[in-house]
């Protein structure tokens, strides 16, 4: 979720919005079945490390690349490549749910036998203990479950449990109640945020260098944030796979090495002499063009469902004006930023990505038109020229927001860059009171296909929230929001996901954003790994269990 989600992160627990929030992805092989050489070490450069190493608290694409390679919730994803890896499938769960006609119950039950990767068993109840761990840290994923009946009384202090959650350690039985319901909760089951974990798990400060037992293919052994971290098999996993969890893919690797580096050139250096065999990020554009030609082998594009877009804030002035927000739009050069990007970017004037349903292309500002921007500009004739532009410090991330600043100082504002690190960046701009929270760089990536992923956290005036924040834009535009409350209700048939393109179209006449593009990542592999085997989940990132060494 991303940054996923950065995401990646409340809703009154009486309304439906709590449940529509949803976004962080041939077939992946896995395991000594799928080809090559079983066992050995893998090392992985990332250029942001995990917020943290905890399902109950990361929502950040590079946290939910590691987690789910590490922990295994009720439900889960396949570990397939493309489409296939969005179908929700068991997990720790023996079965998908069974679900009342009222849509309101989910009955679950646990496979029995199974262990976590320091040998505690897996209990019914500690599902019950990792909602609770959300409540508790006010972690930005406890909007998925709010819903629940009694979630609210916990989350205030009002009760010690949660009363729509109950669990039978015997029979393995687990029955969620719902407040109202949700066609989407099904996939808020299969998101990292509800992955078990053992009931004596501590939540403090220390959990990114403390992470819990795992229940996934890997193991967290060692972790020395923000510099680097160690994965290797989970000696338990075997219980999992023998109570019949089939669809979660086991390791190939022993020893997975993940280690953070800014240095983009540093790490195509090292994939093209074999000292780091996987890279997160693509190769920044100035390397691109070398990377792709040279090494066709082992280097290719791949699809993600994601979008990128300026923020501006809709409370304040300039940007309290439709106006100015509708000029900015106009303003963008897309070619120009998929030049940061080395041509991996889908154009967009719109906020729902191609892959999504509900997505339906069109553009309100064709562009970029400055003389169209700068009339309206007269005519909304701002008296606040000063702006902060937010961008972090990843390399295409602060070339992307230098092209912003600079498209702002043409248009006549005094724009100032402000670049902070990008480990902290998105929790910073979702902190309400950071001063000067004015326009700037945002990226979303899905936590699950369905379109209210994308409206609800990103633009439901609800959701604009003190911390954890993710309406940078502070949108609120009631007719919308009460939209998206009537659609979350219903199934996505062909007249709801037109619905849901209607809805993107009224978003974008009141220009709440300026987007600008969809993301295709890449996959660049050290000659060490087989690349017919290895991919990118299209939720989840790089799927670590289809690493195989040749």
């Amino acid at each position: 979720m991303g940054t996923l989600r950065r995401a990646v992160t409340v809703v009154g627990i009486t309304a439906i919005a709590a449940w529509g929030v949803t976004g962080c992805g041939g077939k992946g092989g896995t395991g000594a079945g799928a080809g090559g050489k079983a066992g050995g070490d893998v090392n992985v450069t990332l250029t942001s490390f995990p917020d943290y190493v905890d399902p109950q608290l990361s929502y950040t694409v590079e946290g939910w690349e590691v987690l789910w390679n590490t922990y295994v919730p009720l439900l889960t994803y396949k570990h397939q490549k493309g489409a296939d890896g969005t179908a929700v499938v068991p997990g720790l769960a023996k079965d998908m749910p069974q679900v009342s006609e009222d849509g309101k119950v989910y009955k679950l039950t646990l496979r029995p036998n199974m262990k976590y990767s320091d040998g505690t068993p897996i209990k019914a109840s500690d599902f019950t203990h990792a909602i609770k761990r959300l409540f508790k840290a006010n972690s930005g994923g406890s909007v998925f479950y709010e819903g629940i009946v009694g979630a609210g009384d916990f989350a205030d202090g009002k009760a010690d449990t949660i009363s729509g959650i109950v669990t039978d350690d015997n029979t393995g039985d687990i029955t969620i109640t719902l407040e109202k319901p949700n066609g989407t909760f099904t996939n808020v089951l299969g998101l990292m945020f509800a992955a078990p974990v053992p009931p004596t798990t501590p939540l403090d400060k220390e959990a990114t260098n403390n992470p819990p037992p795992s229940s996934g293919p890997f193991v967290i052994t060692k972790v020395d944030a923000p510099n680097s971290l160690t994965m290797e098999r989970n000696p338990n996993f075997k219980t999992v796979k023998d109570a019949g969890a089939t669809e979660v893919a086991d390791a190939s690797v022993d020893k997975i090495v993940v280690t953070q580096n800014k240095n983009n050139s540093a790490q195509v250096t090292g994939i093209e002499q074999n000292t780091i065999d996987y890279m997160n990020d693509p190769p920044d554009a100035d390397r691109l063009p070398e990377v792709k030609a040279k090494f066709s082998d082992r280097f290719r594009f791949e699809d993600s469902i994601n979008t990128y877009y300026f923020w501006m804030n809709n409370q304040q002035a300039p940007f309290n004006d439709v106006k100015v927000r509708q000029a900015i739009n106009y303003a963008i050069d897309p070619e120009a930023l998929n030049r940061v990007f080395g041509g991996r970017l889908h154009a967009t004037q719109q906020i729902l990505p191609p892959g999504m349903p509900g997505y339906d292309e069109y553009k309100l500002y064709p562009g970029p038109d400055m003389d169209k921007a700068k009339a309206l500009l007269a005519e909304a004739n701002p008296a606040d020229k000063d702006i902060t532009v937010w961008t972090d410090d990843e390399p295409d991330r602060k070339r992307i927001g230098q092209y912003y600043q600079d498209l702002l100082k043409e248009l006549g504002f005094n724009a100032q860059l402000k670049v902070i690190s990008g480990d902290t960046y998105f929790q910073t701009i979702g902190n309400l009171s950071t001063p000067d929270l004015d326009t700037g760089f945002a990226d979303w990536f899905q936590d699950f296909p369905h379109p209210d992923d994308f409206f609800r956290p990103l633009l439901n005036g609800a959701n604009i929230l003190p911390t954890n924040n993710n309406n940078y834009s502070q949108a609120k535009i009631e007719a919308n929001d009460a939209k998206q409350d009537e659609l979350v209700q219903q199934q996505l048939t062909d007249e709801v996901k037109k619905q849901y393109a209607e809805l993107d179209k009224a978003y974008m006449e009141q220009a709440v954003w300026a987007p600008y593009g969809n993301e295709q990542f890449t996959t660049f592999l050290s000659d060490r790994l087989n690349f017919d085997k290895s991919y990118r989940h299209l939720l989840f990132s790089q799927d670590f269990t289809s690493f195989v060494l040749k």
